[in-house]
């Protein structure tokens, strides 16, 4: 296995790609032309990079900025094994202009992070962008939240929550839960840019935008549920993918399933 395992994947997101490896391979000095985020699954890894030699283990989280020269070797005799996702500029960048409302900050500060917060962050936007069904309002949501860790410091916190604009968002996500909805439109209903609108709205909530929608789309298939309707026609009336969409979000939010939920019922 001299060169190990490595599958790559386009994503949901146009101008991000996902790689999986599992590889003893040693890398020469190289660079890339855009940045690059992922988590060490299993085994570790010592590397050069422009911020001087690391090494990183698992649960780690690994980052790369544009032109950056690094290289990268597992430490032992073991294959490390390692997922990661690389975006081009303009995405950053423009994700950035909105976290940070203008003030510029588009670099990876650190190689190496060990917050296993950040992990699963990376994870979670893995699993969306790689998941056909996952909505649009939930690849960007995450992909949000990550940079705003993984580009260092925290946008700056406000005192005060933008409550009617939350309000706003949240009476436009209660009117019609089965619709489909973008974080782009959605911010710019309620006039927010979209890293604020997903901070000050989970602050206000308790949930981000999409998850909120989520619980809305389960409350209404719920209801469809009660009402006689079937439970295939009523994932599609809640504005679910299909039928074991809603019943994954319904389990994991009453603890039933749909199906026993029905059979109570009877």
């Amino acid at each position: 296995m001299a060169a190990g395992r490595f599958q790559i994947f386009r994503t949901g997101i146009d101008g991000i790609e996902a790689v999986i490896a599992d590889s003893r391979l040693s890398f020469a000095r190289h660079t890339h032309e855009t940045y690059g985020i992922g988590v060490v699954e299993r085994g570790a890894q010592k590397s050069a990079s422009g911020r001087g030699m690391v090494e990183a283990e698992a649960g780690n989280t690994i980052t790369v900025n544009p032109g950056e020269v690094h290289d990268g070797a597992p430490l032992g005799d073991a294959p490390r094994a390692w997922r990661m996702l690389y975006m081009q500029p303009a995405i950053v960048a423009v994700a950035a202009e909105d976290i940070f409302e203008g003030r510029p900050r588009e670099e990876f500060h650190a190689p190496v992070l060990e917050d296993g917060r950040i992990a699963g962050l990376v994870s979670a936007l893995l699993a969306a962008l790689l998941d056909d069904r996952a909505a649009a309002l939930a690849r960007d949501e995450r992909l949000l939240l990550l940079l705003a860790v993984a580009l260092q410091e925290r946008a700056p916190q406000r005192e005060t929550i933008a409550s009617s604009a939350i309000a706003q968002a949240r009476n436009r996500l209660d009117d019609d839960p089965a619709a489909a909805v973008t974080l782009d439109a959605l911010a710019a209903d309620c006039g927010l840019g979209r890293f604020r609108l997903v901070r000050d709205f989970a602050r206000s909530t308790g949930l981000t935008p999409h998850a909120y929608l989520l619980q809305r789309r389960t409350e209404l298939a719920r209801r469809l549920i009660a009402a006689g309707t079937s439970l295939a026609e009523a994932a599609i009336a809640a504005g679910f993918a299909d039928q074991s969409h809603m019943t994954r979000n319904f389990t994991r939010r009453y603890g039933y399933t749909p199906g026993t939920y029905l059979a109570a019922r009877a």
